[in-house]
């Protein structure tokens, strides 16, 4: 056997968004806008919403990245959600973000809390919101792999979940925001 045969299967070329991002300063006052790419290189602050989907069981849907996502590929997505669009309210990037990747759409969108994540190249202002839904999901294929649901403490504790939806649970969970009814 050659130690190619052994070497790990190398991941496949991210794939990065064409699309104008809304940039912000270190107060999280809009200053600008610039390509995903040119963001993601200069690892400029900018917006992002963490959508936490609870069904009726008190479970939550725990998304698997595709290993095409530019960031974490391949990693465990506590929420749904997203960088937030040039002009755009985080409101509706957070709807536009629930629709996208699990087909969840027309349901009331609770706003819960804000928060930082600066860490590993990435400066966020997240926006968390939590909705009720027990319907059918629709996963995005070029950035949902699968998608299943567990109960917060187990989803804590699962391996390769994104830090950065990771911080939004455990502040929801925290808060007392991830029990049945919110």
């Amino acid at each position: 056997m050659t130690d190619d045969a052994l070497a790990p299967a190398a991941l496949p070329a991210p794939r990065i968004a064409d699309e104008s991002i809304q940039l912000v300063d270190a107060r999280n006052r809009p200053c600008g806008s610039a390509s995903r790419a040119t963001m993601r290189r200069y690892r400029y602050w900018h917006r992002a919403t963490y959508i936490v989907v609870c069904n009726a069981a008190g479970e939550f849907c725990v998304q698997r990245r595709t290993l095409t996502k530019e960031a974490f590929p391949g990693g465990l997505d506590l929420a749904a959600g997203g960088v937030v669009g040039a002009g755009e309210s985080v409101h509706l990037a957070a709807r536009r973000e629930l629709a996208e990747e699990l087909g969840i759409v027309g349901v009331p969108l609770r706003h819960v809390l804000e928060f930082v994540y600066d860490a590993d190249g990435h400066h966020i202002f997240g926006s968390a919101y939590r909705v009720d839904y027990d319907g059918p999901l629709w996963l995005q294929a070029d950035e949902v792999a699968d998608a299943f649901w567990c109960r917060p403490e187990e989803a804590l504790a699962l391996e390769g979940v994104t830090p950065d939806t990771r911080q939004a649970v455990e502040a929801l969970w925290h808060a007392g925001r991830l029990s049945v009814g919110g």
